[in-house]
């Protein structure tokens, strides 16, 4: 099928969206159990009950668009997923894990930030205004758990570098 408008790309990056987050819920417990780390345990466990939250969000910019999220499947996040869950079944020093947990979840947050960056933009182009409040909102939250894993990553990259203890 063409995609012709605008509003059909939208609602078609939102499906996207909905599936990457619904793929998140699964992915965090790994990620959080995976971590040696206490805060960065603490960054996914919470980042989990924030993805839940998105989800809810998405499901109000669905209702208030009159459609639904449909079964679209986010081929992006699936691939980064993947990619993480190959380095979590690998033997690695507990702070070179932490760095690719970290390193993942980089790549997810920044996948999620240029796609509700988008969507936010095209919601308030299309004058979809509540809509793109509400997706500037889970944008904000994305923005703010990739600073944190950069936080984070300092001192876990340094003990990483340092090698073996």
């Amino acid at each position: 099928m063409k995609m012709s408008t605008l509003e059909e790309l939208l609602i078609e990056e939102l499906k996207d969206l909905y599936d990457g987050e619904k793929q998140m819920t699964r992915a965090l417990p790994k990620m959080e159990k995976a971590a040696s780390s206490a805060e960065l345990t603490d960054v996914f466990h919470r980042h989990l009950q924030q993805t839940q939250e998105h989800l809810s969000r998405l499901d109000q910019v669905f209702n208030d668009l009159g459609m639904a999220p449909g079964n679209r499947k986010c081929e992006g996040i699936a691939g980064i997923v993947a990619e993480g869950s190959a380095f979590i079944a690998k033997e690695a020093e507990p702070a070179v894990k932490d760095a690719a947990l970290i390193a993942t979840a980089q790549r997810l947050e920044h996948y999620e930030m240029a796609g509700y960056g988008c969507v936010r933009a095209w919601a308030e182009l299309l004058g979809h205004k509540q809509a793109a409040m509400i997706l500037q909102q889970t944008l904000d939250d994305e923005k703010a758990t990739d600073k944190k894993l950069t936080e984070i990553a300092r001192s876990v990259n340094m003990e990483a570098g340092a090698g073996p203890h």
